[in-house]
């Protein structure tokens, strides 16, 4: 007998399991009542890539202490993208809580804590910079509580194990933001997805990878279905799709072949921690510290020492340090990077790499540390840091955008973007931070898009 294949129908596909899919499949559920939401995750569990807690920096980017959010340009402070963040922030927050009022999320403390949001520097020109850049921000809505100091005694009460056997003589300062917040976004997806697991018309399926999705002739969309038992394929159809498979994403938008995702790459960044093993240290910190990032950096790479709250257990971060794989996602595989390539995006990805060549240099010496560099790193931040209160552990993986500019020439790009077909009957998110601190605001605009 011939072998039939499983086709299944649905409104609307979602391709990936994380916080932006949690984020668009309750504002989907809500605008269209009874119609069948489908969300495909290719792990066991949703929310266990990007968004699952120990892969992400677990900051409510709010713009108050990322210090690459207000670069400095011919001696002015750029505040753009810090009240935009912050507007995306706030509005997502809300939108969490309005999910805790609704029964959407059942525990929001298991989600969001309350932890002091602190940008630090050290020496006389980051100094400089920082009281610039807090005399421009407090004068907006979201800033407006922000304190600043060079007393080393008042920066000591913020952070005072940072601050340990530190010179008087020190040119340091800090800007210290108390309402900031710690955000389990894993744990949001999942309750989120715990909630709509248990609606009639909202199907969640895990261990199942799409490997393929083309244009029927009737305009809808055909999605091929790899599930991880030998043999289980199917297939579903639906009149709309959306890709925030995060690394991922890219490949799936290529085999789509709409013309809006033509010419994109992707760059794949991975990361590391130093996490606090001691329990004392933990309890002496409490606070979101960020620098500023090294010469060449990538954003993500911004050093910071973090207090966190995950699985209700408080924990001390330091990182992340960069490194490179061709990895697209932490659970990828290594040919995700070298099958993006294809022929009307390798000129984007060559012109990039050498547009680039500082931060490739960066990522190599990343990868060359040694476990002692990392340490050595860390005790810029914390000068009293000893090798047995610390070790290593992997972080999440993220892919930087690469597109043509204006010139046609490659350029990489920081940030998150979300690509919509002229039909509107797929989109897709591609990019990393602030991504989960500003998911509605994202997503939002993904609806008003698709379903004006």
């Amino acid at each position: 007998m011939p072998k039939t294949t499983t086709i299944k129908h649905a409104d609307f596909v979602l391709i990936g399991g994380g916080i932006m899919s949690a984020t668009l499949a309750v504002l989907l559920y809500e605008k269209f009542p009874g119609k069948k939401i489908t969300v495909i995750e290719k792990l066991p569990k949703m929310a266990e890539e990007s968004s699952e807690a120990w892969n992400n920096a677990g900051t409510g980017h709010a713009g108050n202490c990322e210090l690459n959010y207000t670069p400095e340009k011919n001696g002015t402070i750029d505040p753009a993208k810090a009240l935009k963040t912050a507007a995306q922030f706030y509005d997502t927050l809300a939108f969490w809580r309005d999910c805790a009022e609704k029964g959407y999320i059942q525990n929001i403390n298991k989600c969001i804590s309350s932890v002091p949001h602190i940008s630090f520097v050290q020496g006389k020109k980051d100094v400089e910079f920082l009281e610039k850049r807090w005399n421009v921000l407090k004068e907006t809505e979201h800033f407006k509580d922000m304190i600043f100091s060079k007393d080393i005694e008042k920066i000591k009460e913020w952070i005072p194990l940072m601050m340990e056997k530190r010179s008087k003589r020190s040119a340091v300062a800090a800007t210290y933001m108390e309402n900031g917040y710690d955000v389990n976004f894993g744990e949001v997806a999942e309750q989120i997805f715990r909630f709509l697991g248990k609606q009639p018309n909202v199907d969640l399926v895990n261990d199942s990878n799409v490997i393929n999705l083309q244009k029927t002739e009737n305009k809808r969309w055909l999605l091929s279905v790899k599930g991880q038992n030998v043999g289980k394929h199917w297939k579903i159809v639906s009149n709309y799709v959306f890709v925030g498979a995060g690394g991922g994403a890219l490949k799936l938008l290529e085999k789509s072949d709409i013309r809006e995702a033509r010419g994109y790459g992707g760059f794949p960044i991975s990361g590391l921690w130093l996490r606090c093993t001691n329990p004392e240290i933990i309890e002496q910190h409490h606070a979101k510290v960020y620098g500023k990032a090294k010469k060449g950096a990538p954003p993500m790479s911004v050093p910071h020492m973090d207090t966190r709250m995950i699985n209700g257990r408080k924990e001390l971060l330091f990182g992340p340090y960069a490194g490179f794989t061709t990895k697209f996602l932490k659970h990828g595989s290594h040919f995700d990077l070298p099958k993006s390539v294809e022929f009307d995006n390798i000129m984007s990805l060559l012109g990039a790499g050498y547009h680039n060549l500082p931060l490739v240099g960066y990522l190599v010496k990343q990868v060359r540390l040694k476990f002692e560099d990392r340490m050595d790193m860390l005790r810029e931040f914390y000068p009293e840091a000893k090798d047995e209160d610390w070790k290593v552990v992997v972080a999440g993986q993220r892919v930087q955008i690469i597109k043509k500019d204006k010139n046609g020439k490659g350029k990489l790009e920081f940030g998150t973007e979300v690509i919509v077909s002229r039909d509107k009957s797929i989109a897709g998110l591609l990019g990393a931070s602030p991504g989960a601190s500003t998911s509605y605001s994202v997503m939002k605009s993904v609806m008003e898009k698709c379903f004006k």
